[in-house]
């Protein structure tokens, strides 16, 4: 990934959420943690020490703390962006684009973490007939990345968009002489492709795709949303694939 970022309020309400879980373990929580919390100084300190001892105790935890407050921030992070995260630019899709489930990639074809990433959507994509990957541009590394998911955008209109995406990745970092090589790889009309390149429509929707990304927190690419969960980096295929899965299980059962 570009940038390592967990989101901000995970982190800082990491003791929080550990103090919490802990003292659900402890069996404190209800009328005694709350009695404890509004009552002396001692009484808070008592309990303070039970829920630390357990936590030393039990750290396995803080893993579950911190997943089950990710998640539940993550929720409140994708309620009002839900739509727009998952509305498919025309044309820019990978695998089934009527899918009943969908994955969602932020990604910039200057990243090396994208670049490695591929393989992995390619393999999700001929295990799971029924998935829809919606890839959202964000060039945030450099113009190049900027002009390449243009292109990448152009290509889209001419129904040729998963040619491109795959064509610019082997072909290595943006610059022109890639961007136009890819092109070519994916069987464009290049007069056409430009024109399309430089609309204004075109830069709205990578304008768009940056204001998602600040809303969600997120700071590098590849970033990925399945159903209520959000994962930052090239966490690999079998990770994808558990998202996968969980964003399925709502709609199965």
């Amino acid at each position: 990934m570009t940038q390592p970022a967990p989101a901000t309020p995970v982190r800082s309400r990491l003791a929080g959420a550990a103090l919490a879980v802990a003292a659900l373990a402890v069996g404190v929580v209800g009328g005694g943690w709350w009695e404890a919390r509004q009552g002396s100084p001692m009484q808070r300190a008592a309990v303070e020490q039970v829920v630390h001892d357990y936590i030393l105790d039990h750290p396995e935890i803080l893993p579950q703390a911190v997943e089950k407050l990710r998640q539940n921030e993550t929720g409140a992070q994708l309620g009002s962006a839900r739509a727009a995260l998952e509305q498919v630019y025309p044309g820019a899709v990978l695998g089934n684009p009527q899918g009943t489930v969908t994955l969602v990639e932020f990604t910039d074809y200057a990243c090396t973490y994208c670049r490695r990433s591929v393989s992995d959507v390619n393999a999700l994509i001929a295990a799971n007939p029924d998935l829809r990957v919606v890839v959202r541009e964000l060039p945030i590394l450099s113009p190049a990345s900027g002009n390449a998911a243009r292109m990448a955008l152009a290509a889209a209109e001419q129904g040729k968009y998963a040619a491109f995406h795959e064509a610019m990745f082997t072909r290595g970092r943006p610059d022109p002489e890639t961007i136009a090589a890819a092109a070519a790889d994916a069987g464009l009309d290049l007069a056409r492709a430009e024109r399309v390149a430089a609309l204004p429509a075109t830069g709205a929707e990578i304008t768009r795709n940056l204001q998602l990304a600040r809303q969600l927190g997120f700071q590098g690419t590849p970033s990925w949303i399945a159903g209520d969960v959000i994962l930052a980096g090239a966490v690999g295929q079998a990770r994808l694939a558990q998202a996968v899965a969980a964003a399925r299980r709502p709609a199965a059962g």
